[in-house]
This record gives C-alpha cells, sequence and structure tokens, in this order.
C-alpha cells in the first residue's frame, strides 16, 4: 500500500521533472533549429558566418543565466523554492511564445536580431533560476538513501524537455517542405511553449515546499545574503562546483545540442537524419541517468563520477573518428556511447552539488556557481567548436575540447569527500 508520504514524494518527483521539460524543451529549441534561424534572422553569403552569429545569440542567453540564477536562487533561499520555481516557468514561457510570433530579416531587417537577442536574454535569465532550483527542491524532499535517484528527476526533466526538442525538430523537419519550414513550421515548434507553460505553473503551484526550508524559515535562520555567505563560508565548495560544472556544460552542449548541426554542416547529412540520430542517443540518456544516479546511491557518488569522466577522457577522440567517418551506423553508435558514458556523470553531479552546501544557501550557492559555467563553458561550447573547426579545418576539435574540460572535472572529482552516505547538510 503506497503511503501519503510515498504518494507526496511521487507528486514532488513529477511537479520537478515537467516543469523542468517545459523549460528546457523551450530554451533548447532555438539549439536545434539553429541552421533555419540562422538563414531567418542573420542571413550572409558565408553560411559558416551566419551560423557563427546565430550560435552568438545562443551564448548571449547562457550569459544571462549567472544573473537568473542570482535573482531566482535569491528568491529561493529568501522565499522558498516553490516561488522561485513558479516564477521562472512564467518567464520562460512569454519569451518562447513571442520568439515564435517575431517577424524575420526579410520583414523588418536588423530589428528581427535584435528583439530575437533580448528574447534569448529573458530565456537565459528563466533558465538560470529553473534547473537548479528544481534539484535542491527535489533532494530536500528525498528520503536520505536515495537522494542520488531523485536528485535526478531534475536532470531526467530537463533532458526529457530537450530530448523533445529534439523530437519535435526532427518531426517537422521530416513531414514539411523545407518552404513550409521555413515559412510557418519553425514557428509551430515554439508555440507548443504556451500551453505547455500554463501547465507547468498550475502544476508547481500545487506543490509542498521543502521541509528543509520550512525549518530556517521556522527557526528564522534564512541567510539575509546568501551570496555573500556563500563566498565567506564555503568558497572552496563553490570553486568545485563550478570545476565540475565545466565538463556538464560542455559535454551536453556539444554532445547533444551542437551534434545535430556538426552533422549537418560539417558532415553533409540531412537535417531530418541528425535530429534523429540525436533524438536516439538522448533516449538513451534520460533512460541511463536514473539508473546511474541510483547506483551512486549504493555505491557512492565518486565512483561513478570518476569512472564516468575517465570514459570521456579515453573515448573522446576514437569515437569523433567514428563519427568523422560520415556513416550512418557509425556515427550512431559512436552517438549512444557518448551517452551511456556521460550519464553517469551527469545524472551524479546535481546531487553532490546540492549536498556541498547547507539548507540556508544551497539554493544560491550551486546556483550561481553552476550557471557561472555554463555561461562560459556551456553557452559558449557550439560558437567554440565551430570557430574551431572552421580556423584549423579539423572536424576533430569538439574531441579535444571535450577532453579538456573532462581533465579539469577530473581534478575536481578526485578532491570531493563522498556525501552519499552521509546527512543533507543543515
Amino acid at each position: 500500500m503506497v503511503t501519503i508520504y510515498n504518494r507526496n514524494l511521487i507528486r514532488t518527483i513529477a511537479a520537478g521533472a515537467i516543469g523542468n521539460v517545459l523549460e528546457w524543451y523551450d530554451f533548447a529549441l532555438y539549439g536545434y533549429l539553429a541552421p533555419i534561424i540562422a538563414d531567418l534572422f542573420f542571413p550572409s553569403d558565408d553560411p559558416a558566418v551566419s551560423l557563427v552569429k546565430t550560435f552568438g545569440v545562443f551564448a548571449a542567453g547562457f550569459f544571462m543565466r549567472p544573473l537568473g540564477s542570482l535573482v531566482f536562487g535569491h528568491i529561493g533561499d529568501k522565499f522558498g523554492r516553490k516561488q522561485a520555481l513558479a516564477l521562472s516557468i512564467i518567464v520562460m514561457a512569454i519569451a518562447t511564445t513571442l520568439i515564435g510570433l517575431l517577424p524575420t530579416y526579410h520583414q523588418i531587417g536588423l530589428w528581427a536580431a535584435v528583439l530575437l537577442t533580448v528574447l534569448r536574454l529573458f530565456q537565459g535569465l528563466s533558465v538560470g533560476g529553473e534547473y537548479t532550483t528544481s534539484v535542491s527542491f527535489l533532494v530536500e524532499h528525498a528520503p536520505p538513501n536515495r537522494r542520488g535517484l531523485i536528485g535526478s528527476f531534475g536532470l531526467f526533466g530537463a533532458v526529457l524537455g530537450i530530448l523533445l526538442g529534439s523530437a519535435i525538430g526532427a518531426l517537422l523537419t521530416g513531414i514539411l517542405s523545407k518552404e513550409s519550414l521555413y515559412s510557418y513550421g519553425w514557428r509551430i515548434a515554439f508555440l507548443v511553449g504556451i500551453p505547455l507553460g500554463l501547465l507547468g505553473f498550475y502544476i508547481r503551484r500545487k506543490i509542498e515546499e521543502t521541509p528543509g526550508f520550512k525549518q530556517i524559515e521556522e527557526a528564522e535562520e534564512i541567510a539575509k545574503y546568501p551570496l555573500l555567505e556563500t563566498l565567506r563560508t564555503a568558497p572552496k565548495e563553490f570553486f568545485k562546483n563550478i570545476g565540475l560544472s565545466t565538463l556538464q556544460a560542455v559535454s551536453f552542449y556539444v554532445l547533444f545540442v551542437y551534434l545535430t548541426t556538426y552533422y549537418s554542416k560539417v558532415l553533409g547529412i540531412s537535417f531530418s537524419k541528425a535530429l534523429t540520430i540525436n533524438t536516439i542517443s538522448m533516449v538513451v540518456l534520460v533512460l541511463s541517468i536514473p539508473v546511474m544516479a541510483f547506483l551512486s546511491d549504493i555505491v557512492g557518488r565518486k565512483k561513478v563520477i570518476i569512472t564516468s569522466i575517465v570514459s570521456v577522457i579515453l573515448l573522446s577522440y576514437p569515437l569523433f573518428l567514428m563519427i568523422s567517418s560520415g556513416e550512418t551506423t557509425k556515427i550512431l553508435i559512436a552517438h549512444l556511447t557518448f551517452a551511456f558514458i556521460t550519464s553517469g556523470f551527469m545524472g551524479t553531479v546535481p546531487t553532490v552539488l546540492v549536498e556541498m552546501f547547507p539548507t540556508k544557501i544551497r539554493n544560491t550557492a550551486y546556483s550561481v556557481g553552476y550557471n557561472l559555467a555554463l555561461a562560459l563553458f556551456g553557452g559558449t561550447a557550439p560558437l567554440v567548436v565551430t570557430y574551431l573547426i572552421k580556423e584549423t579545418g579539423d572536424i576533430l576539435s569538439p574531441a579535444y575540447y571535450l577532453i579538456l574540460a573532462s581533465v579539469i572535472a577530473l581534478i575536481v572529482a578526485v578532491s570531493l569527500k563522498e556525501t552519499a552516505f552521509e546527512p543533507l547538510k543543515k
């Protein structure tokens, strides 16, 4: 018989995961439709120049994430995780809907690019507080021996949302002609944000605040300035957060956002087939994340994280050699392998980062450190590897970038204390 506690926990997990599905579908859609957006908003005689500009705006959204993490992290630590989560999803839904309604460069000229950039900045602001707050929310609700598993549902929802974005992109490019896709098809994908945003807001207004936040609220121990207290009391943990988040940023945005464009523009594979390969690989990723997180509850976070990082270091180059062959079967096998080996890291690190900090600064400390890494190394990853390939002519450049980020994360991972079997910090 399911207890009330378990029913509440299931509802909490569903709310955290669903919110991330909605948020990350909206945010990632831009990356998947980058080749189309490049032509519609940044036309140029050189397709590579258009693409670099498009990914530049993609990166600009990420540079708003640290500000978003400050705003929503502060709200989460001062007024509760629930309030921050409800507000963030409304901001994202409005911005995404307006992108779907924007006139293009051929209709209003440069203003199209300006307006697109502004809306991407608001998307970045929202996402900066969304994901990390949801992970804090889930871990604080979790039983002590299942924090890894339950905390992973924040990323599970995020990846599922990005998977949905990839699937919608694959569907639209598969069933619509190029003319229809450029005329109205791309707008449909963004306008889906209207009902999804309303549904997400409704669900999140119904969820309960975390026990940990209620305790510090009742004890009047809420931090007045959470960021300053983080830098004063937990500077080492804050910078470890940035180091671990660097690999999460680079690996995800190179392997599961940028590669669709890489397949299409560098290897000459049809955009529809590229999105299909990415979608299949993300199915493996989204299924592997909770499995690896559950494993970390049993054997410890550190073992799972280090094994995953070492695998990325050793296999990135040979896997990109397979991808560079241009053969569909080899590309799919390599991409699926990347999905599996990175799931150990991606599924486990979020809970570790939450476990590093006490309740009163947790949301801000985790959010700001994570989003600084995402802004510096995640949002810029497609731009960096596109530039490296263009300047060096080496189509294996993404592998080198992945290896570099992995080495940085490994240095941090080795220094971690095992947190799986310790109580959550008060």
